[in-house]
């Protein structure tokens, strides 16, 4: 599943962890304090720190990719190795966009907050530039979000050609395998489009994370007490945090069941596809008493995988509703004294969000997940059977009653 597209994948991935994690903690450690040592702010007449910092990250990305394509070469590389490092470059510099938002927002609003206390206090030729700024990042956002996802589409395409090649190469050896033909076609598309997708998410989550916990982290500094608890130093750091695992361990308490349901389902539905197609030569098969047994199998998940979604969907939404107005609600005190301006409201609310949505990744994503673990159930137990496991074939037996949880 992952070897056929990455080369070395559990030393690929985990050296990419820590590859990051280095990169990062040398920036903040030694490499911000070096001004600009590329020259291009001169150039550009922007902040050193800005240009050095985009630099710095391309150049770790790219020296990155150039290690790997050389150290490793593999037949997908260049999509593999140098695919993922543009997407999570160009992931980051999203972020970064979202930054500017962020302060955008923190100017703007204090600017509307002046213009409606005091008449004439902001000129139209102020509100307007400041709309056209809002205009321009938004811009570029949307135009390399859009770039972005046509490059992705591709990335995943080339990812299920890679699967579908290896499974193709051995079809004389899978064609017997029930099944086969779903997990050649339909799991590989889903899975990596899934996998990409949870990826580029989890990775946005993380690097929403290290841009947007400083600007909370010093954003709290105007919150003097919350309520219940009182005084307590960075209190959304610590609000952000303590919700995002509440509601992190509720949902998986919630959603404990739904893997195993969703992995039968796949299974039951198999059995009354391939018994269709089965009838469609043979006379004697796909009977009216078979087809209403195998449909009464999907009739009862079905049924299960509803009631269990009933109670899940209770918990994800209610939680998620809450959590809007969780950041008012801790800012009550701070509102209440007017300890702030509307703009550095603005920019604590919106800063808030963003560390609490990094934060419930999981919750977030739980039904994706869900989906995924069903998927990659089914395609460890094809590659087993491949394999020669003959334990794996149990996993593709239709008619036996297998545990739902």
């Amino acid at each position: 599943m992952f070897g056929c597209f990455f080369p070395n994948p559990r030393v690929f991935f985990l050296s990419a962890a820590g590859w990051g994690l280095a990169a990062v903690l040398f920036w903040y450690l030694v490499a911000v304090d070096w001004g600009d040592p590329t020259g291009l702010a001169g150039l550009l007449g922007v902040e050193e720190e800005t240009v050095w910092g985009y630099v710095y990250v391309f150049l770790c990305y790219a020296g990155f990719a150039i290690f790997w394509m050389r150290y490793s070469p593999h037949k997908w590389s260049l999509w593999s190795v140098a695919g993922s490092a543009l997407i999570v470059f160009v992931t980051w510099f999203q972020v970064q966009l979202d930054v500017m938002i962020n302060q955008w927002f923190g100017t703007f609003y204090d600017m509307i907050q002046k213009a409606l206390a005091k008449p004439g206090a902001v000129t139209a030729e102020e509100y307007y530039a400041q709309l056209a700024t809002f205009l321009i990042i938004a811009m570029v956002f949307i135009v390399t979000a859009v770039l972005n996802a046509f490059f992705t589409s591709h990335f995943v395409f080339r990812w299920r050609t890679a699967m579908n090649d290896r499974y193709v190469e051995l079809w004389q050896r899978v064609r017997h395998i029930e099944g086969a033909s779903q997990r050649v076609q339909e799991d590989t598309m889903r899975f990596a489009g899934i996998v990409e997708s949870l990826g580029v998410r989890f990775i946005d989550a993380v690097m929403t994370l290290i841009a947007f916990l400083p600007i909370l982290w010093g954003l709290s500094s105007h919150i003097k007490e919350i309520p219940v608890v009182g005084e307590i130093a960075y209190a959304l750091v610590w609000v952000a945090i303590l919700w995002s695992v509440f509601g992190t361990g509720i949902l998986a308490l919630a959603g404990y069941r739904l893997p195993g349901l969703e992995f039968r389902n796949q299974r039951v539905e198999a059995a009354f596809r391939k018994e269709l197609v089965i009838g469609e030569d043979r006379e004697d098969r796909a009977q009216p008493p078979t087809l209403n047994e195998l449909f009464a199998n999907v009739r009862r998940n079905y049924f299960r995988l509803y009631l269990n979604y009933l109670y899940f969907n209770v918990v994800r939404y209610g939680y998620l509703q809450a959590g809007v107005i969780l950041p008012y609600i801790a800012l009550g005190p701070t509102i209440v004294s007017a300890a702030v301006t509307l703009g550095v409201m603005q920019q604590i609310i919106r800063a808030f969000g963003r560390v609490e949505n990094s934060f419930q990744f999981l919750v977030n994503s739980w039904t994706t997940i869900v989906e995924l673990m069903s998927i990659y159930k089914r395609l460890a137990a094809f590659e087993r059977a491949i394999a020669g496991d003959e334990q794996a074939a149990i996993e593709f037996e239709t008619g036996t009653q297998l545990p739902v949880g």
